[in-house]
């Protein structure tokens, strides 16, 4: 039987091994400090960063000699791995202050910390994350009364401000897949300050937010709470009284076919029951209490079809009563208090929505002998009060053609001192629809002496939207804001739809821009060559572009998806810009695809990000398509033209409701952007057009790289034997195969040219790389040959050879690999003639940096630090990421020549490996007018938890 928590997803297994729960902190590394050795003090601030020197470090750096700051307090101490360069500092010895000299001293350490940090900036701070809810059903998202809007993302619970369309932070604690994230409401309707979430990893987490810990190295307090056989799918938590630190109860159902009841009192927090459901699964929990009574009431709905109501008599929760009804599985159910009375709302696959009334029995009619049809009531009595409670069937809602995954009511806010409930329902279904439900208020249903009635409990359908085209399926949760003016949507391939209504017409409702991005690892990013956005490739099969939206009168630019250029049938593996609007990609297919950006785009492009149209002519505008479209059936992105665009029949023309009516065969229909796109105009109307297919591989490919000047691309498939791991050189040109270089025994992981396009840099899983040299140019183009390489004997990496990349200079290169060496490479001087010559000038120029884990990707700036230092970014397994410099000190490789820079901490950094780290080639932020003298560089970084992340660094704080 499948087990409830929705589709198979990579987080849900290990990836590397997951961090222990005391590894969640951010961790000094030898040599990495958060403050400078005078000041350990454990204060606020902003990233750590390296600091002052050792005599050898020059001016404003740290050498590897610095001692790691004392753990805070409450801690566990975590030893410092051990650096073969790393010798800490003799501890200072002395008395200690009496306690008024140590209170001066502390206000002292404060001042001048503060100071230090008004002088100089964050190091690194968080410019952008794209990443989307999971795909566990329904319960992935709540929407918090404090406008923040929390969606498990992978192994994190990410925090997004849709005023601000932002994420405001990541809440790490999770091992396994998030599948269930609720806030916990506040029975005053305040904002919300604590809220659980429950993962594939068989456990529950009740965190504390306080709305600080925007991407720093706050951090959020955070309860485990553990038991569960299986996986976690639904949770739900209310408090028992007005205070909220007295009395917190929480239920949680799982794949092990029970329902566990929490109870959290202070900072403690226990398993109180486990209900047992037999072989059943248990899809949603809702609590609530009785009306007039602080009795707490569970409803849980299951694959029975039937809702179980649970009541908590004598501290114990006692099957009460069951509600027969649906026909299928049952999705959500959910509680909502009106005045006296208790309602539930409850959603199955049988595509219907049920409405439950309870009220004390004593408010009922009374019963009178008359042959009248009535609803049946159901009766049940609470012992500890001695009161006795009605539930009736107050209405049944048919609207949906599929299954329905989730309903909601809208938030009850506080008006005059009291909690007002407004009676409107959100539901969101497969059938690709999301619907608001409201009693008709001619029928003057659900007042205090409501009809029982049923000929008068009349509903209506408010507002439907969705209907998305594209390659959608349907809708697995749905939300309101707090006020009820806006709706959130998550649908089955984890993206989210915001609406919005209109302030005059309050029937309309027009989609807003969210948070997007891959529902599956990501396995590459690149930088366009003018730094003005990024694409990323993932194993959800799609292609994303990313830029920055710049609003003309707000001075703050927001990163967001603009197109979504490939979506593909095989998941997608690499890609390569070759020149500004034209990128090649490599999917597990054998063959390479080009794709060449489409008008449309490029007007769009220019509305957003506000780059005028002039400076992005890169080919006569009138000849490119306007679009692209994928034929049924299709692979590939045709190109769609001005004269190809289907011709909308008027609206008194008769039409046949063909199959060719419903099913069009362009689905492309162009339209001038001013702000990015919402997730169903993605779908279909960003695709950029195919223009060229690359055959000549015999297995999927796996790297793919173009040289600076856009004339040739180098690409790799996966390969067990030599004659499959050659690699390929292909003209832009004319592009056709320009040569085969087979040197590899097995895989070539990464390919990389040169920045002066001499060298072409290959790696590999035979833990070898090889160099291979660009000789005269023939007739049908360069023509390269190895130069240097490594082999059994020459070998320094133990282990695969996952990534590499150059200096700016062409001089030397980095290598990184799963032994958790990082090793440069050098010189590689083009005076050297022969290739004996050159295979001995290239040896290690830096001593072997231990990077602490598998290393799986390197990246070095094109620019350098102030005073002339490399910049290099190393990207782990275990999904940290390092920022060292490197500069060769003398001819002998030295330990001194490494600096660790700073670490990222632990809500900054990905969750699962680094898969691709890229930095912008220019000075300044995208999207902002930095000089070419601006302090800021931006690293993206993309991993198998999902996400594309943009880093700002600070490289005047290097």
């Amino acid at each position: 039987m499948p087990r409830p928590c929705g589709p198979a997803d990579p987080c849900g297994a290990e990836h590397g091994g997951a961090p222990s729960h005391h590894a969640r902190r951010w961790k000094p590394r030898a040599g990495l400090s958060p403050r400078p050795p005078s000041l350990t003090l454990a204060l606020p601030g902003p990233t750590p960063t390296k600091p002052g020197p050792p005599s050898h470090a020059g001016p404003g750096r740290a050498g590897p000699h610095t001692r790691p700051p004392p753990r805070g307090a409450g801690s566990r101490a975590h030893p410092p791995r051990h650096r073969p360069w790393a010798s800490p500092h003799p501890r200072a010895s002395g008395p200690a202050p009496p306690d008024a000299a140590r209170g001066s001293l502390l206000r002292e350490l404060r001042e001048v910390t503060h100071a230090a940090e008004r002088k100089m900036a964050a190091p690194v701070e968080v410019c952008h994350v794209a990443c989307c809810a999971n795909r566990a059903g329904g319960g992935v998202v709540s929407w918090g009364r404090g406008g923040l809007l929390a969606f498990g993302s992978c192994r994190d619970v990410v925090l997004y401000e849709p005023a601000a369309r932002r994420a405001a932070a990541a809440l790490r604690g999770h091992a396994g897949r998030v599948n269930c994230v609720r806030w916990v409401r506040r029975r005053d309707g305040a904002s919300e300050t604590e809220l659980i979430s429950g993962g594939s990893d068989k456990q529950l987490i009740l965190w504390e937010w306080n709305g600080t810990g925007m991407w720093n190295n706050q951090l959020v307090k955070s309860v485990p709470l553990k038991g569960h056989a299986e996986a976690v799918c639904a949770v739900d938590a209310v408090y028992q009284s007005d205070e909220p630190d007295l009395h917190l109860l929480i239920a949680s159902a799982a794949s092990d076919s029970t329902v566990r009841i929490w109870s959290r009192h202070g900072s403690e927090a226990k398993c109180i029951e486990i209900l047992q459901f037999g072989n059943g699964f248990v899809m949603d929990v809702c609590l609530s209490f009785l009306p007039g009574s602080n009795v707490p009431i569970l409803a849980c709905g299951g694959d029975d079809c039937k809702i179980s109501l649970f009541i908590q008599q004598n501290g114990q929760f006692q099957k009460t009563l069951i509600l027969p009804g649906h026909e299928d599985w049952i999705r959500g159910v959910e509680w909502a208090v009106c005045g006296e009375d208790l309602f539930l709302a409850s959603c199955a696959q049988d595509c219907l929505i049920r409405i439950w009334k309870v009220c004390t029995k004593s408010k009922q009619l009374p019963e009178t002998e008359d042959d009248s049809i009535r609803l049946k009531e159901n009766v049940f009595t609470v012992k500890d009060t001695d009161t006795t409670y009605a539930i009736t069937l107050e209405s049944v809602l048919a609207g949906h053609e599929n299954w329905v995954y989730a309903v909601h009511w809208q938030p009850s806010f506080s008006k005059d001192g009291s909690m007002q409930q407004p009676m409107r329902i959100l539901s969101a279904s497969m059938d690709k629809t999301v619907i608001i439900w409201e009693p008709d208020k001619e029928s003057g249903v659900w007042l205090e002496q409501a009809s029982v009635n049923l000929s008068h409990n009349t509903y209506r359908i408010q507002v439907r939207v969705g209907e998305v085209g594209g390659n959608t399926l349907g809708f697995f949760d749905c939300q309101f804001s707090p006020d009820g003016s806006m709706i959130v949507a998550h649908a089955f391939h984890g993206a989210l739809h915001l609406w919005k209504q209109a302030t005059f017409n309050k029937k309309e409702w027009t989609p807003e821009v969210v948070i997007s991005g891959h529902f599956n690892s990501v396995e590459d990013v690149k930088w366009d060559p003018e730094g003005e956005f990024i694409i990323s490739v993932g194993s959800d099969q799609t292609t994303r572009l990313f830029a920055p939206w710049k609003r003309k009168q707000d001075t703050e630019v927001t990163w967001h998806e603009i197109a979504r250029p490939q979506v593909h049938g095989y998941d997608m593996r690499c890609l390569a810009m070759i020149g500004r609007f034209q990128f090649v990609s490599g999917a597990d297919e054998k063959v390479l695809r080009v794709f060449c950006a489409p008008k449309n785009f490029i007007e769009n492009f220019s509305n957003i990000t506000g780059i005028p149209m002039e400076k992005l002519s890169y080919h006569q505008s009138s000849d490119l398509p306007e679009g692209a479209t994928v034929p049924a059936l299709g692979l590939s992105n045709k190109a769609v033209f001005e004269g190809d665009m289907a011709v909308q029949p008027a609206e008194d023309e008769e039409t046949f409701n063909t199959i060719s009516n419903q099913y069009p065969e362009i689905y492309f229909q162009p339209l001038i952007l001013t702000e990015p796109p919402p997730e169903d105009h993605l779908l279909q109307n960003t695709l950029w057009p195919e223009i060229q297919k690359l055959y000549g591989h015999g297995y999927e490919i796996f790297c793919v790289a173009c040289n600076n000047s856009n004339t040739v691309i180098a690409s790799a498939c996966k390969a067990s034997k030599k004659e499959h791991a050659a690699i390929i050189l292909w003209s832009t040109t004319s592009w056709k195969k320009l040569q085969s270089l087979s040197f590899h025994n097995l895989t070539v992981t990464q390919l990389a040219f040169s920045p002066n396009d001499k060298y072409l840099l290959a790696v590999s899983r035979d833990r070898n790389w090889s160099l291979w040299k660009k000789q005269d140019s023939s007739e049908s183009g360069p023509v390269f040959s190895c130069c240097a390489y490594t082999d059994k004997n020459t070998a320094v990496h133990s282990r695969i050879i996952w990534s590499c990349d150059w200096t700016p200079d062409s001089k030397y290169f980095i290598t990184g690999s799963r032994d958790k060496k990082v090793i440069i490479w050098g010189q590689c001087d083009l005076s050297a003639t022969t290739e004996e010559n050159m295979l001995d000038s290239v040896k290690p120029c830096s001593t072997v940096l231990d990077a602490g884990d598998s290393v799986t990707a390197v990246s070095i700036s094109r620019v350098l630090t102030p005073d002339g230092r490399y910049i290099v970014a190393v990207g782990l397994e275990n999904g940290k990421m390092i920022l060292y410099t490197w500069k060769q000190s003398g001819q002998e490789p030295a330990l001194a020549d490494w600096t660790a820079y700073v670490e990222m901490d632990n809500s900054q950094s990905h969750a699962l490996a680094v898969k691709r780290l890229c930095w912008r080639h220019h000075v300044g932020r995208a999207g902002h007018n930095d000089q070419n003298s601006s302090e800021w560089l931006q690293l993206a970084s993309c991993g198998a938890d999902h996400c594309v992340k943009i880093f700002n660094v600070n490289r005047f704080a290097l």
